[in-house]
């Protein structure tokens, strides 16, 4: 299993609008994507108010290929959300059983 973490901040003034992207867009979206096996979506915190973050888990490195393709390293960005954001990151771990 590949856990899959993206973060972003928002342009300022930006939270309200990435918030209703990230919640009624991005969330569902991500919980409905074959090869998903789990979604963590994390709000932002008082001191932090403008990032966002989600934390997918993904059955493996090829069904995240098939959903943004062999550059899976670089952000998947959705058009919806390109002029809202500010900065993005995006980090891949392998699972590991304990």
């Amino acid at each position: 299993m590949i856990i899959r973490i993206f973060q972003v901040v928002t342009h300022p003034g930006m939270e309200e609008a990435f918030g209703q992207f990230f919640h009624e867009t991005a969330i569902p979206m991500m919980r409905n994507t074959e090869g998903v096996i789990s979604v963590l979506p994390g709000a932002p915190r008082p001191e932090t108010p403008r990032e966002f973050s989600i934390v997918m888990v993904w059955r493996d490195l090829e069904a995240l290929k098939a959903f943004v393709g062999e550059d899976y390293r670089d952000p998947h960005i959705d058009p919806a959300e390109a002029d809202l954001v500010e900065f993005r990151s995006i980090r891949h771990y392998d699972s590991v059983e304990g």
